[in-house]
């Protein structure tokens, strides 16, 4: 596999990191570096074991994955982006809102961002590929991607307010839906 398709592979993986960042960097009243950070050195792994263990599992358990992988990006991704859009609601208290990047937020959006990456490790091992350079890769741009789409999303905060919060549950709620129906369909 050349270089040129590993990287259109891994800017196709990393895109849901990147949309979940713009949404966290939106919906965050004070992120930091350290929090951007976390959150993209999370999403860097996830992407970087899933291709990894995929490839380990082989045949074997592709279709065993296949059945409720999008059930689990689904509601993973539901679960985080309800509670996104329940506290752009909470008005005033601003401690009541959780940090994405920290505790079960920061694992769920890891997990969710990264399960498409566990079905392109199962291809990898049909196609040979070496796995620790791809996964290397694919876990390095996964990161960058988080850390532009942070601060990103934290500008578009700025910009438009709490309703970025709204607004990025809703999106978050939609990939999730998109994960759904592209995998039914």
């Amino acid at each position: 596999m050349s270089f040129i398709t590993l990287i259109i592979i891994a800017v196709g993986l990393g895109m849901d990191a990147f949309s979940v960042a713009i949404a966290a960097g939106a919906s965050a009243s004070n992120l930091t570096f350290r929090s951007a950070f976390r959150l993209a050195f999370h999403f860097g792994i996830f992407q970087f074991m899933m291709p990894i263990i995929g490839w380990a599992a082989g045949l074997t358990l592709a279709s065993m994955i296949d059945t409720y992988d999008h059930w689990v990006a689904f509601g993973l991704l539901g679960c985080v982006g309800g509670n996104m859009i329940r506290e752009s609601f909470a008005r005033g208290d601003e401690s009541l809102v959780n940090d994405p990047t920290k505790g079960m937020s920061l694992v769920m959006l890891s997990v969710a961002t990264s399960i498409d990456a566990l079905a392109v490790g199962l291809s990898f091992a049909l196609l040979k590929v070496r796995i620790y350079y791809a996964s290397i890769v694919i876990g390095f741009v996964a990161f960058a991607m988080t850390m532009v789409g942070v601060f990103f999303g934290k500008k578009l905060g700025r910009l438009f307010g709490k309703e970025v919060g709204l607004s990025g549950g809703l999106i978050l709620i939609s990939i999730g839906v998109k994960i759904l129906f592209d995998h039914t369909h």
